[in-house]
C-alpha cells in the first residue's frame, strides 16, 4: 500500500511538472504579431511579418487611464490610424487618474503594494490595442510626475510613502523647478551615478510590474522617458534592463530615448542616434516644434547622419494647435505630413491643447494619409526633393521611388516641376483633397521627362503619380 501510495504521489508530481511547461513555454515564445524592424527597409516597423507605417493621434498622453478607452481606439482605427502613446503616469490631471501603488489610511502609499485599478486599466489598454493592431509606444518614466506639484503628490516622495526617508535617500520632498534642472536626484539612483540603492530597489519593481503585462503583448514599444535632460546613463540603464528582462524570457523588444532639446543637432541627442546597441530606434518628436522648411531639414540631416545604420525614425508627438503655444494648427497638420514625406516611421498628433489630438482635422489628415500611403508601396520609395524644381521654400516635397511613382505633397497650394523622366509609360496624376480624404479623377498627360503639378486649389493637397 505504501509503495502505491508513493507511485501515485511521483505520477502527480510528473504531471504537474508536465502540464506547468506548456504556460512558461508559451511565455517565452514571441507572439506571431510582433512589432519587428522592417527586414527588407529599417526606416520602418513590421507587424505581423508585413511592412506597417505608423499613424494615430489621441486625446491623452496616459491613454490607459481615459474612461472611454474602447471608444477612443474605435474612432482612431476607423480613421486608419494605429499608433498611440501611452506615458505611465498617475498624475492627477482631469480627475480619473489613479496610482500605480496602495494608499494606506495613514494617507501614504507602500511601494511595496500594488493599486489594482492602475494595473488592471494598463492590462485593459494593452489588450483593446492588440485586438486592434494598434502599437502602443510606452514611456516608462513620466518626467513631469517628479517635480513641482506633481511630485509633492507622488508615491515616489519619501515624504508620501512608508519605504524610506528623504534622509535615508538624499531625495528631496520639494521640487519647485522646471525638468530640464534636473534637480530630482530620483533620477540619478542608478549604479553609474548615485547607486542609491534603497530606490532603486523600487524603481527596478515598478519596472518590472510594467513588463509583467506588457512582455505578453507583440504591439509594444519602449521609451524610457518623457522629454528627459538627465544623465545619458539613466536612459542606457533602463534600456538594458528591459531588453536583459525580455531576454530572460526568451523575447526581443525595442526602445528608445526622448530629449528634451528641440535641435537634433544638440549632443544630447548623440545617445540615441550614435548608440544602436542601446536603442534600436529614435524617437526625435522633439523636432516637431521646428516649423517649415526647418523642420524638414533638420530630420532630415538626422536621416543622413545614420544612414549606414538605419532605424526607423519615430514621431509620437506632433505639436501644434491653435490653443496651445507650440505652432498653430497649420503646424500641426504640416508637420505630420512633412514627417512621413520624409521617411520617418511614424507620426501621432500630440494631446490637446498643444497637438490636434484626434479632433476632427487630425481625423481628416490620418484618413488621407492612409489614403495615398495604401495606394502606393511607402516601403520602396525615399524622400525626393531633388527631384522638384521651381520649388518655393516649404512650397512642396516629394516622396518617390523614381521609375515607378512619385508622391508630392503641398502644404498651401503652388506650383511644381517633377523630373520623371524615368517613368516609361504615360503617367497617371491622382489628386487628393487632404482635408475633405477625397480623390480628385485621374488624369493622363502627355509623357515628357518633365511634369508640371499645380494644385487645384489653395489648401492642403497630395497627388500621386504612377
Amino acid at each position: 500500500m505504501g509503495s502505491c501510495k508513493k507511485e501515485v504521489k511521483l505520477l502527480l508530481i510528473v504531471l504537474a511538472i508536465l502540464t506547468s511547461r506548456p504556460f512558461a513555454a508559451r511565455a517565452m515564445t514571441e507572439p506571431k504579431k510582433k512589432i519587428k524592424i522592417y527586414a527588407k527597409n529599417p526606416a520602418y516597423w513590421q507587424y505581423y511579418g508585413k511592412p506597417v507605417l505608423l499613424l494615430g493621434g489621441s486625446a491623452d498622453d496616459s491613454l490607459f487611464q481615459i474612461p472611454d478607452l474602447r471608444d477612443h481606439l474605435v474612432l482612431l482605427k476607423s480613421v486608419g490610424g494605429n499608433y498611440i502613446r501611452n506615458t505611465m503616469s498617475s498624475r492627477n490631471d482631469k480627475g480619473f487618474e489613479v496610482k500605480p501603488f496602495r494608499k494606506l489610511d495613514n494617507g501614504k502609499y507602500d511601494l511595496n503594494q500594488w493599486n489594482r485599478e492602475y494595473w488592471k486599466r494598463f492590462e485593459n489598454m494593452l489588450k483593446l490595442t492588440q485586438q486592434r493592431d494598434i502599437i502602443v509606444q510606452i514611456e516608462i518614466w513620466a518626467t513631469f510626475d517628479y517635480y513641482r506639484d506633481h511630485w509633492a503628490v507622488n508615491p515616489f516622495n519619501p515624504k508620501n510613502n512608508i519605504n524610506y526617508t528623504a534622509a535615508q535617500t538624499g531625495m528631496p520632498e520639494q521640487v519647485n523647478s522646471h525638468p530640464i534642472r534636473c534637480e530630482n536626484n530620483f533620477f540619478w539612483s542608478i549604479p553609474a551615478e548615485k547607486n542609491q540603492k534603497t530606490v532603486l530597489k523600487f524603481q527596478r519593481r515598478f519596472v518590472d510590474k510594467i513588463l509583467s503585462y506588457s512582455l505578453k503583448f507583440g504591439n509594444v514599444l519602449y521609451c524610457m522617458d518623457n522629454e528627459t535632460s538627465v544623465t545619458p546613463q539613466w536612459g542606457k540603464y533602463w534600456s538594458q534592463y528591459i531588453k536583459a528582462k525580455a531576454k530572460a524570457a526568451g523575447l526581443s523588444v525595442h526602445t528608445t530615448e526622448m530629449w528634451d532639446k528641440w535641435d537634433l543637432a544638440h549632443p544630447m541627442h548623440n545617445a540615441t542616434f550614435d548608440h544602436p546597441e542601446t536603442y534600436s530606434f529614435v524617437d526625435i518628436s522633439q523636432n516637431n516644434h521646428q516649423k517649415g522648411q526647418q523642420h524638414w531639414d533638420n530630420a532630415q540631416r538626422q536621416r543622413a547622419r545614420i544612414a549606414d545604420r538605419v532605424r526607423p525614425l519615430n514621431n509620437v508627438k506632433i505639436y501644434g494647435a491653435d490653443t496651445g503655444r507650440f505652432g498653430n494648427d497649420r503646424d500641426g497638420m504640416e508637420r505630420f505630413w512633412r514627417n512621413i514625406f520624409g521617411g520617418l516611421a511614424s507620426a501621432r498628433f500630440h494631446r490637446p491643447d498643444s497637438g490636434l489630438g484626434l479632433g476632427t482635422k487630425a481625423q481628416a489628415n490620418i484618413r488621407s494619409m492612409r489614403l495615398l500611403t495604401n495606394n502606393m508601396d511607402l516601403f520602396t520609395c525615399v524622400p525626393h526633393n531633388d527631384l522638384l524644381s521651381n520649388r518655393k521654400s516649404n512650397e512642396a516635397y516629394c516622396l518617390a521611388n523614381p521609375g515607378a511613382e512619385y508622391a508630392v505633397y503641398f502644404p498651401d497650394g503652388g506650383e511644381v516641376t517633377l523630373d520623371i523622366s524615368k517613368l516609361k509609360k504615360t503617367p497617371e496624376v491622382r489628386w487628393l483633397d487632404i482635408m475633405k480624404s477625397q480623390w480628385l479623377d485621374a488624369q493622363h498627360p502627355e509623357h515628357e521627362s518633365k511634369l508640371t503639378l499645380q494644385c487645384p486649389s489653395q489648401g492642403y493637397w497630395a497627388v500621386l503619380i504612377k
